[in-house]
């Protein structure tokens, strides 16, 4: 078999064992971003390039990923084919560190959601890991001998904070595709002493008239706001059914139909008027 002139090299360090679907996740993410890469950056070679897995030895996982065009396009020089993965190398790199200072780069593409949840997959299973790293390299194989032409590496603490910024910006994306309407009367018609994760559905259901006649999933989009609608199901004398909430709401919508309404301030609590 002849050499490949090109390939990624993929090492996870952990100190525990890796669950497989973060395992999977791991390359599954950056087949995804590479593609990506080819299309935007490459455009002559084809987008459906695939992965091989060479080997993977046992200590640390290390797998040398062969990008299809090594193997299926020697018309590409070797050199070409150098170039085209350390490229990659770096931007990579340059998108994780980018997650992990929290800061874009002027001119940086705006992330979709399929793009953010592929760099979630790409360090998941190093912040879950106590003590974890992964090294991606350029690489290439002259003489027998492998020699890295690009590198970049990132360990537990970085990937964990990586999450928090791709959390942030799907938190930011939500918004964008939602409308905010302000100081309207919210009724609940399903209530729940619990408290609910922030942005989680809580299990509550409620109804804005001004909005949708149907009752309508509750999510917290705040601390605060969770604060004083558990305090009003806790603490007050009278049924929360019989209470109304005037207040600020993002609407999410999946498609034209309203799917939750995100509860992000309240201005009041009143007295709903007795049904005749």
């Amino acid at each position: 078999m002849r050499e490949i002139p090109a390939i990624l090299s993929l090492t996870i360090s952990t100190r525990e064992p890796i669950e497989l679907g973060d395992f999977v996740g791991q390359f599954l993410s950056l087949a995804n971003e590479f593609d990506r890469f080819l299309k935007e950056d490459h455009p002559d070679l084809k987008s459906d390039i695939q992965f091989y897995v060479k080997e993977v030895r046992s200590g640390s996982i290390v797998a040398d990923l062969i990008p299809a065009f090594a193997v299926a396009a020697p018309f590409i020089a070797q050199i070409d084919q150098v170039m085209v993965v350390e490229d990659f190398v770096r931007r990579w790199g340059n998108r994780i560190s980018g997650l992990i200072s929290g800061n874009k780069e002027p001119g940086s593409p705006t992330e979709s959601k399929s793009e953010l949840l592929d760099f979630s997959n790409a360090v998941a299973a190093i912040a879950k890991d106590p003590e974890a790293s992964a090294t991606l390299q350029a690489a290439t194989y002259e003489d027998g001998k492998k020699k890295i032409k690009a590198v970049f590496r990132f360990d537990t603490p970085q990937a964990r904070q990586a999450e928090r910024t791709i959390e942030q910006r799907r938190r930011e994306i939500d918004a964008k595709s939602s409308i905010v309407f302000q100081r309207v009367l919210m009724v609940f018609t399903r209530s729940d002493v619990n408290n609910a994760d922030i942005g989680k559905p809580s299990g509550e259901k409620v109804r804005i008239q001004e909005i949708s006649l149907k009752p309508v999933s509750l999510v917290y989009a705040s601390e605060m706001a969770e604060q004083q609608i558990k305090k009003e199901v806790r603490e007050a004398d009278d049924n929360i059914f019989k209470k109304g909430f005037m207040v600020d709401v993002s609407v999410k919508y999946h498609g034209e139909k309203v799917a939750a309404y995100a509860l992000m301030n309240i201005h009041s609590v009143i007295d709903l008027p007795e049904e005749d």
